[in-house]
């Protein structure tokens, strides 16, 4: 047991038992910015003491994050999280904007070894290029805006034959083989998001109003191109987001269409209704791969373990230390994620489990964000370990598909494991129009920034028939058919974070392809990639793990066409 016990390095800079507190953290920000520099050995020391005290900031914001998404009623965990994003944040945001500029003015930072940190620089100087002090007081605004949807969202449950169930509780009744079952959960789900649109609407019509001014305050013309520079995305363009979806529509969705139209002859009907499309074709009931929680971090661990031991152990050290919470619950915030603590060396996995299939692969998806952090807890700077999206998400899904092998740890009877593999490669396939809309939809929010909510809703109906529409008949569902948007968190939380998990699909596709053909290689190229956080451009990260960085319509054909290959032998 002693070695699943998490000890945090020794500080060696601030003190161990620093309360991150704006007065306690002024001294500190200080002495960074005052220190003299005389050459590039003590240049390197002060990347590391700042680098230190970032890492202690971050977990700090991470514990008070995780804490008021565990329980969104508690006015003294929302409290505590918006001490931080309204006296902390905006103090430190300019003091942090002088700290880069202190480097990148250093007469020593050309005598750094420049391909160590390259694009740690790069990076920085681009945080310089879009810096605005008029932006630090709508950052607060918009993390204290933002927070409004998981407290709406958290507080949401429907009553379905006397019983009260949270939305990802009900969802699980939209698999029931009986129709009229799934139909009405279906409806009272959606019914119940309808109570809420308005007031959530406004809610996002105050966020894109702040962001746009966010953009305007840095010079950019719309919020679109500020962020694709926020995030770093020196690697692709807006142009080339519009040829992904483009792709997407060409070669993925007439694969969903035929797969539609064989569910609805399976089904015995003649067309797909929302409720029909989660329900398994084979007539029996929705798959249960775990009875609770427990028994699902418990399985995981033995599916990691099967994979590789070193894997297992690390998902056994954060079940010792408490790092999960897994079970939906009402006044939890909805959603999953993996939460990395930038001091501790591990993450906190934070999850909505009903007992279904897709908390399954919700859990793997979240383990693989959990290996990343694992393998980047020993970098050099907590910088390093601050992985862009295309390849944070490339871990979680990888780990999606290399996990199947071992899925016969959740399912003892082997048709469920055949089903269950089915509904995965089915799901990862419909992963990518649904991300094209996502994306799409950001483009057309941002770069029309003056709409209003009926505006919203009909590009919005416009985009999603453009892709299917989740390849089913929405007549007489008009007001649910234009509030599906809704439910996607990352349009509140995170924008323009969606268009990666398409990314890192193809690449998870291709990684476990190479799995296939060899799964020792291809587990340690995946690892030996993850390894590297985010000290080298991503193509390289991607050519570790032994694939390509590339979306063009050719590389989804052959991608798709070997899923397509792999659903087949599973028939």
């Amino acid at each position: 047991m002693s070695n699943l016990i998490i000890t945090k390095k020794n500080r060696t800079y601030i003190p161990q038992t620093l309360e991150i507190k704006w007065e306690n953290l002024s001294p500190v920000l200080d002495e960074l910015l005052d220190r003299k520099i005389t050459n590039v050995g003590e240049l390197e020391k002060w990347l590391q003491d700042k680098s230190e005290f970032e890492a202690a900031l971050e977990e700090d914001f991470a514990w008070r994050y995780i804490k008021m998404s565990c329980d969104t009623a508690n006015e003294e965990l929302v409290s505590s999280f918006q001490y931080f994003a309204t006296e902390i944040e905006p103090k430190i945001s300019p003091v942090a904007n002088l700290l880069n500029q202190k480097l990148v003015d250093s007469p020593f930072i050309e005598e750094l070894d420049q391909t160590k940190y390259f694009v740690y620089l790069r990076a920085i100087k681009k945080a310089l290029e879009i810096y605005r002090e008029e932006n630090v007081e709508l950052f607060t605004k918009l993390q204290i805006t933002q927070q409004k949807y998981q407290a709406t969202t958290g507080a949401m449950s429907v009553v379905i034959n006397d019983k009260e169930y949270t939305l990802e509780q009900a969802a699980v009744l939209t698999k029931d083989i009986d129709r009229a079952v799934r139909q009405q959960a279906w409806e009272t789900i959606q019914q119940r998001r309808l109570v809420d649109k308005d007031a959530l609407n406004i809610v996002f019509d105050e966020l894109v109003a702040m962001r746009h001014e966010v953009s305007l305050n840095a010079g950019f013309e719309n919020y679109r191109d500020y962020m694709f520079q926020a995030l770093g995305r020196f690697d692709y363009s807006a142009k080339d987001c519009y040829a992904f979806h483009e792709a997407i529509e060409k070669e993925i969705v007439p694969i969903l269409k035929e797969q539609a139209e064989k569910r609805a002859e399976l089904l015995g009907l003649e067309e797909l209704k929302p409720w029909d499309m989660e329900v398994s074709t084979s007539g029996k009931a929705a798959l249960k791969p775990f009875k609770n929680g427990e028994e699902l971090i418990e399985k995981t661990i033995a599916a990691f373990n099967a994979i590789d031991p070193k894997l297992g152990h690390m998902l056994s050290i954060m079940k010792a230390n408490n790092l999960f919470d897994v079970e939906s619950r009402k006044g939890k915030a909805p959603g999953g994620y993996n939460y990395p603590l930038a001091e501790t060396g591990a993450p906190f996995i934070f999850m909505n489990s009903a007992g279904s299939l897709r908390d399954l692969t919700t859990m793997v998806h979240e383990g693989g964000h959990a290996i990343h952090t694992f393998l980047t807890a020993n970098l050099e700077l907590n910088d390093f370990k601050h992985c862009p999206s295309e390849v944070a998400e490339l871990a979680s899904m990888s780990m999606e598909l290399i996990s199947m092998d071992q899925w016969d740890i959740y399912f003892d009877n082997p048709a469920d494991l055949v089903r269950a593999k089915k509904e995965q490669l089915q799901d990862v396939l419909k992963t990518l129009p649904w991300v094209a809309v996502i994306d799409q939809f950001q483009h057309w929010i941002y770069t029309n920034p003056t709409h209003n909510a009926a505006d919203r809703e009909v590009a919005f109906k416009q985009i999603y028939e453009r892709f299917g529409a989740g390849f089913s008949n929405w007549d007489g569902l008009e007001q649910e058919f234009g509030n599906i948007w809704q439910k996607q968190l990352h349009l509140f939380e995170v924008p323009f974070y969606y268009i990666e998990y398409a990314i890192a699909q193809l690449g998870a596709i291709a990684i476990w392809k190479n799995y296939k053909e060899n799964p020792e290689k291809a587990l340690q190229q995946y690892l030996d990639a993850l390894a590297l956080g985010y000290t080298k451009p991503m193509n390289e990260i991607y050519e570790t793990a032994g694939i390509k960085f590339d979306f063009s319509s050719e590389y989804i054909k052959e991608l798709a066409s070997f899923v397509k290959e792999e659903l087949d032998k599973l028939d």
